[in-house]
């Protein structure tokens, strides 16, 4: 009895130096787990001034680019399928560019011809066209549209310098749009990268605005230049 009264106790001992090696080797794996886990949350929370500059440069562009294709559907010259760019068609109820629901051709140096792919649409082409900018009347024979393209006279080369400049100050407001949202941003990280560092990222992103807002004006002057050139 004393023998297994031995057993029973050397055995107890054992189980009590096993348990705790348990635990402590427990305790670390989920410490490093919980570890990993904050160090990814932090990574994916990182202030990146930088990236919010680079971005609004990117958009910044893209506006300049934006104005520069509209003003190219400024008639100037002979009749060209871009001047019908800027129509926009009520398809269906979804503001529907007019190049995406129809073929534009130019037959002739002073005639444009709209081809619908979607025939039922016809009317409502025609309504748009007859509501936009373009200063030519459409003719329909339930087929296609046809617009002549009159010469220009000195009035309407004044209302296209005006729409010129307006597509430009649209551009400007987009530009603008984008400075703001990427100043909020920078502000945002001023605790984490500092006043300083806060207010150089703010600067880089100001010339990077009057740089673009050159640029169209740049676009602007010179199509009104030629809009007004007899």
């Amino acid at each position: 009895m004393t023998s297994t009264l031995l057993l029973l106790l050397s055995l107890s001992a054992s189980a009590l130096r096993i348990a705790p090696a348990y635990h402590l080797s427990a305790a670390p794996t989920a410490a490093i787990a919980r570890c990993r886990v904050a160090t990814v949350c932090m990574a994916d929370d990182d202030p990146d001034p930088k990236g919010v500059v680079n971005d609004a440069s990117e958009k910044f562009s893209k506006s300049v680019s934006s104005v520069a294709e509209s003003l190219s559907t400024l008639r100037i010259g002979k009749a060209s399928a871009s001047m019908l760019d800027r129509v926009m068609v009520d398809y269906y109820g979804a503001e529907t560019p007019l190049n995406q629901l129809a073929m534009v051709t130019t037959p002739t140096a002073t005639q444009l011809v709209v081809d619908p792919f979607d025939k039922s649409c016809m009317g409502d082409v025609e309504k748009a066209l007859m509501n936009s900018d373009i200063g030519m009347t459409p003719n329909s024979d339930g087929k296609v549209i046809r617009l002549n393209v009159p010469q220009l006279t000195g009035e309407r080369r004044t209302e296209l310098s005006k729409t010129a400049k307006a597509l430009g100050e649209d551009g400007k407001t987009a530009i603008r749009n984008v400075r703001k949202t990427a100043m909020d941003k920078i502000k945002k990280m001023k605790k984490a990268i500092g006043e300083d560092s806060a207010k150089d990222f703010e600067d880089q992103v100001q010339k990077a605005v009057k740089k673009a807002e050159g640029e169209v004006e740049k676009l602007v002057s010179e199509r009104e230049k030629e809009i007004l050139t007899v």
